[in-house]
């Protein structure tokens, strides 16, 4: 047992104080020694981010030292499990890898569809401490509300959507969660992060910086990020301690699926006016030493065209360019030929932007889902996707992520970014198991335009299979 100047010391106190632990003690030395502890000069007093708590209790644990933990505002819970859903054998392994490996920290990449959900609920009954659920969305809020009500049949907080209301099982977006960080900080026991690729992000980040949680479950398809930032995942929730890709569970746990790529061409009008407007672009972007694909050239070509009428000319010639790539008259004729083909299937249709969005809907009839689709009509239109009444849906990202539409089994990519996350998302949408399903994912790329280096980047991915003819 450790002795300060030869008596016993005071046990070392341990105080939250708005996403951090304020340490006060006899000794100094000993304060600075304890993981992530500094002393503050502005303050006057020692301090660590909240998310050393754990490492901060099994350091005094094992040197033995006194400790009046007065920081910890949560306590273990009894919750009862409401389901008799079988757990699918790869959820069972996750979770034992979680926490016998991971101590109940750590990533868990699983495909969509393949019930990362499930896995968290079991992880909550396995910790049974009060829980934090961290979504990017008021549509996934939303849905783990209803999952949670469902299995535990408890009282359900929500902080988000104008909602803030904390239970021992609570479900907050990352904005509200970031937000309102120091009320929350040191009253939940297990932290979980759905799609926790956002987590990385310079504000959101500050969610697992200031959680005493000393449980943590990071879920996501995608962990990677363009800007490199998942490396930061190790430190906020823990490392990547289990995986599966879409090719692993495809056929048992997720429908059987194939991808197909159709290139298509530019009329010589569209074409005439692509390399136009295009040179127009590119000449100023290389004017101006701008490097599109470096860490701020988008940033910098918007200042540039903002500065001289020139630079307007550049930015109206960037969008132009944009646009008849992303919807030439062969994409719609494609696009027609396969509503044709699939008139029986239930189809989502892609798209980079809203614009084209809008064009489909109103050549096509088709209902349109975008940032702009109120919350209420969101809902509607997937109600009636769900069951048939409406056989096709046309979007450009909001169905990227996190929205739940097992009947889609078809699904057309007429634009998009780069980002192989974008595709597997995508692709994601149409993979979940319902009866014999089969799915398929058609990419509509025009040829000779920039897009055909855009569709090589985002189909470097084991999920997009080298037979499928690209």
């Amino acid at each position: 047992m450790y002795r300060y100047n030869g008596r016993m010391p005071d046990p070392v106190r341990l105080l939250y104080d708005g996403g951090s632990i304020v340490l006060q003690g006899d000794d100094p030395q000993i304060l600075e020694s304890l993981p992530g502890c500094r002393f503050d000069p502005r303050t006057q007093s020692h301090r660590a981010e909240a998310r050393s708590y754990r490492a901060i209790v099994e350091a005094l644990r094992a040197q033995r030292i006194s400790y009046s933990d007065q920081a910890r505002a949560f306590e273990p819970i009894s919750l009862d499990w409401q389901t008799t859903r079988r757990p699918f054998p790869h959820q069972v392994e996750a979770l034992r890898v979680w926490w016998a490996e991971g101590k109940g920290q750590g990533v868990v990449v699983l495909p969509t569809g393949t019930g990362k959900t499930f896995l968290a609920l079991m992880a909550i009954r396995k910790v049974s401490r009060p829980t934090l659920v961290v979504t990017p969305t008021l549509d996934l809020l939303h849905q783990w509300w209803e999952q949670l009500r469902d299995v535990f049949r408890t009282e359900i907080g929500l902080l988000g959507g104008g909602n803030y209301d904390l239970q021992p099982l609570t479900v907050a977006t990352y904005d509200s969660a970031y937000l309102h960080l120091e009320r929350w900080g040191h009253r939940f026991g297990l932290l979980i992060c759905d799609e926790c690729h956002h987590l990385p992000g310079a504000s959101y980040q500050l969610i697992a910086i200031g959680s005493m949680a000393p449980y943590r479950l990071g879920l996501t398809a995608t962990p990677e990020r363009s800007d490199g930032q998942h490396v930061l995942l190790n430190s906020l929730i823990g490392p990547i301690i289990f995986r599966r890709e879409i090719q692993h569970l495809a056929g048992d746990f997720l429908a059987d699926y194939r991808t197909e790529r159709i290139d298509v061409e530019l009329t010589l009008d569209e074409e005439r006016e692509y390399q136009r407007n295009r040179t127009i672009y590119r000449q100023f972007i290389a004017e101006r030493g701008i490097r599109m694909n470096g860490p701020d050239g988008w940033r910098r070509f918007i200042q540039e065209c903002q500065r001289s009428s020139r630079g307007r000319q550049a930015f109206r010639a960037y969008l132009e360019q944009k646009r008849l790539e992303r919807a030439p008259r062969a994409k719609l004729m494609v696009l027609d030929e396969l509503l044709r083909r699939h008139q029986r299937d239930r189809v989502l249709i892609f798209t980079a932007d809203n614009a084209t969005v809008y064009h489909i809907a109103r050549q096509f009839l088709i209902p349109a889902m975008t940032h702009q689709t109120k919350a209420k009509e969101r809902q509607l239109i997937l109600r009636r996707f769900q069951s048939g009444e409406y056989p096709v849906v046309v979007t450009s990202q909001v169905l990227n992520e996190g929205v739940d539409v097992p009947a889609a089994n078809v699904g057309i990519v007429l634009s998009g970014t780069g980002t192989t996350r974008e595709n597997i998302q995508r692709l994601g949408r149409l993979l979940r198991k319902q009866g014999n399903k089969q799915a398929i994912l058609y990419e509509v790329v025009a040829r000779d335009t920039a897009e055909i280096f855009t569709s090589r980047r985002r189909r470097q991915h084991q999920a997009f299979r080298p037979d499928d003819g690209s």
